[in-house]
Parts: C-alpha cells; structure tokens; sequence
C-alpha cells in the first residue's frame, strides 16, 4: 500500500490514501527526512512475522511446560 504524506500537524500526520481518503497517523512510525509530498510504501514483512510468531510460540511453549 501506498500513502502520500499530506501534511504534519504536531505529533501526527495527515496521509492521502490512493483511494482519496485521508487518514491521521503518528508521525513517529515514519522516517526523520519524510517530508509533505512523499509516497510512502507500507507492506508486510512476511519473513520476520513468522520469525516473530515462531520465537512467541517457543517463548510460550516454555513457559508453559515450566
């Protein structure tokens, strides 16, 4: 997906979605040289997700075998 930054206001930013709407995020979960106008890509890292998932399901494996 992509989002087209509109503007900063504070804390948040004001991000065009490809569809026209516009959506408020926190301005901290993009980059420190974002600026107004840039397209920015928000995918799915699908190689740490299952890493992430398998290393909680040992994590809770073992505290549940303990």
């Amino acid at each position: 997906m992509k989002v087209i930054i509109d503007r900063f206001e504070g804390e948040f930013a004001v991000v065009e979605l490809y569809s026209g709407k516009m959506v408020i995020c926190p301005r901290a979960i993009f980059p420190d040289n974002a600026k107004e106008g840039d397209v920015v890509l928000i995918c799915i890292d699908e190689t740490e997700t299952k890493e992430k998932l398998q290393n909680n399901t040992e994590r809770m494996n073992k505290l549940f075998r303990d």
